[in-house]
């Protein structure tokens, strides 16, 4: 068996072509591990990711709906944002779900840690279920979000995701998860 170690690639060197806070492309220059060079492989840089799957005491999935101008869609979705600088995942999911959403409390795990392509980008996104939460305040969106909180039944969630409506892979994968494991457990 080839140790893991082996198989990693050798950077030659890097070059930033892009640097702006949500996204930096760079290009290395990298040798595989049969001496090949590939002088052209670039990555992406993102800051880390959180996403939350937040229920309420109720049992309604607490989605935000937000236009998405990358596809030209509005879509329903989970909470989700950005991991600020020295601020740990958990913290940053919680403040997200309650600046988009308005909820809180509730009783928190980890429920999987995910990369959107590893092939090109560098970050990591870390999902969390949030069981128990209740509306505690107001939105305190950004200057540029624009979302509306939506509350889903489990029925109405799963239709949506077997409907092929939700198109957020890094979302899918934790509510997928969270299906099969409450499936198991039932």
């Amino acid at each position: 068996m080839v140790d893991s170690e082996q198989k990693k690639w050798k950077v030659l060197s890097s070059e930033y072509l892009f640097r702006r806070p949500w996204l930096t492309a760079r290009r290395d220059c990298v040798e595989l591990p049969d001496g090949r060079v590939n002088p052209e492989f670039y990555v992406l840089e993102y800051p880390t990711w959180v996403n939350t799957i937040a229920i309420t005491k109720e049992g309604k999935f607490v989605m935000v709906e937000q236009y998405r101008h990358g596809l030209g869609e509005v879509g329903i979705e989970l909470c989700a944002g950005v991991v600020e600088e020295g601020e740990d995942p958990e913290t940053a999911a919680r403040r997200e779900l309650a600046e988009e959403t308005g909820y809180t409390g509730g009783t928190w795990s980890l429920c999987c840690v995910i990369s959107g392509n590893p092939s090109v980008t560098n970050n990591l996104t870390y999902c969390y279920l949030a069981e128990g939460v209740e509306p505690t305040s107001h939105q305190s969106l950004d200057d540029f979000e624009a979302l509306t909180v939506k509350l889903l039944s489990e029925d109405e969630l799963y239709e949506l995701m077997l409907s092929d409506k939700m198109k957020q892979a890094l979302m899918l994968a934790p509510l997928w998860r969270y299906f099969a494991l409450k499936r198991t457990l039932e």
